[in-house]
């Protein structure tokens, strides 16, 4: 039996198909993974997240701690309660996790960092926190919940104080508010607005059944996948790993290389790597027949590339993909089943907002 999260017993009640993802028993779908999907985009929907690693970093030299370690510049972080997205790197400038994290005091800040990556990450991390003496805590006494869509944050302020709605309504994106057992982000994976609760297990069962009962929609993690795909957003694990760089994985964004004497893990390498990159992420929107997959060769007119994920778009109804292939190439086939079927290659997004971000005379 794999771990289960405070909300299991509500997954089951509800008649999700359970799975194992990283060890944990998590809902792939409640009976219909698109219908789940359209439900985001078009109104809110409710995602378990309880699986991700949430992790607590106290003291003073904290920031000096979190300078080194991330790839992106914890010193951009200078309003309490606003949150950095970047990536955790090795020596080699592999990506070891991407993760968010929250300033909560000048001696605390918060990470929330993916499933899988768990165990390894707390390893690291330790390894490097001795010198600056910071403490790292674990919690797994909080839940998460995601609320996404165009109606999320309505459907939030209603179940909220006098006092916390109004700092809601006023929340910028990528930046959180608290009070007492409640955390609540302007954050999600989605490419939709809304919020990402942290709270005590007891709590996000309370607040699960309320959104439910006020027609925000159960989602899974087959959703959550297709929502993503089409945001544009990367999964560790396939788009990006330990043995490939931001530059090559579409994160080239959230490495911060000023100021210059910020020497963070990895830095040195991705310097170097820089100068011989011949690698980027792209999208890719197939014209033929067939479904694109994980793993599947992508011949261009520069060279050999890969699909790191594929899949169907819901919202397009057209398959899409993000792809590693050469820098410069503008063509490009898919061999889908020994077919090289033609792909067109687009900048991602594909979908934000309940829109696409693509040509119309791509998708008409």
């Amino acid at each position: 039996m794999g771990k289960r999260t405070p909300l299991f017993d509500l997954h089951r009640a509800s008649g999700a198909r359970i799975v194992d993802f990283s060890g944990w028993e998590m809902p792939l779908h409640y009976g219909s993974q698109v219908t789940e999907h359209h439900q985001v985009r078009q109104n809110a929907g409710i995602f378990d997240v309880s699986h991700m690693a949430i992790i607590d970093f106290k003291g003073e030299q904290v920031r000096p701690f979190l300078r080194q370690l991330l790839a992106n510049n914890v010193d951009r972080l200078t309003i309490l309660g606003a949150a950095l997205y970047g990536c955790m790197l090795n020596e080699r400038g592999g990506v070891i996790d991407d993760l968010i994290v929250y300033f909560i005091a000048e001696q605390e800040f918060r990470i929330v960092s993916n499933a899988g990556t768990r165990d390894k990450n707390l390893a690291w991390i330790k390894s490097h926190a001795t010198p600056f003496k910071v403490q790292i805590e674990e919690r797994p006494d909080l839940a998460m919940i995601a609320i996404q869509g165009p109606e999320a944050r309505a459907k939030v302020h209603e179940q909220l104080p006098a006092d916390l709605k109004e700092k809601a309504v006023n929340l910028k994106r990528f930046h959180a508010i608290w009070k007492d057992n409640l955390f609540i982000a302007r954050t999600g994976y989605t490419g939709e607005d809304g919020y990402e609760l942290l709270l005590p297990g007891v709590v996000a069962q309370d607040w699960w059944q309320h959104m439910v009962n006020n027609t925000v929609a159960p989602c899974g993690l087959g959703a959550r996948d297709t929502l993503r795909l089409e945001a544009g957003m990367s999964l560790y694990g396939t788009d990006m790993n330990e043995e490939t760089t931001p530059l090559e994985s579409g994160l080239g964004w959230t490495v911060a290389l000023a100021p210059a004497d910020r020497n963070f893990i990895g830095r040195h390498a991705l310097e170097t790597a820089a100068k011989h990159l011949s690698r980027q992420q792209v999208g890719l929107l197939l014209q033929g027949k067939g479904l694109l997959r994980n793993g599947q060769l992508v011949n261009t007119n520069l060279g050999e590339g890969v699909v790191t994920s594929g899949g169907f778009s819901p919202s397009l109804d057209r398959s899409i993909a993000l792809a590693q292939v050469p820098i410069g190439a503008s063509s490009c086939e898919v061999l889908i089943r020994d077919r090289a079927v033609p792909a067109i290659i687009v900048k991602p997004p594909f979908v934000r907002n309940g829109r696409s971000c693509l040509p119309e005379e791509l998708i008409g």
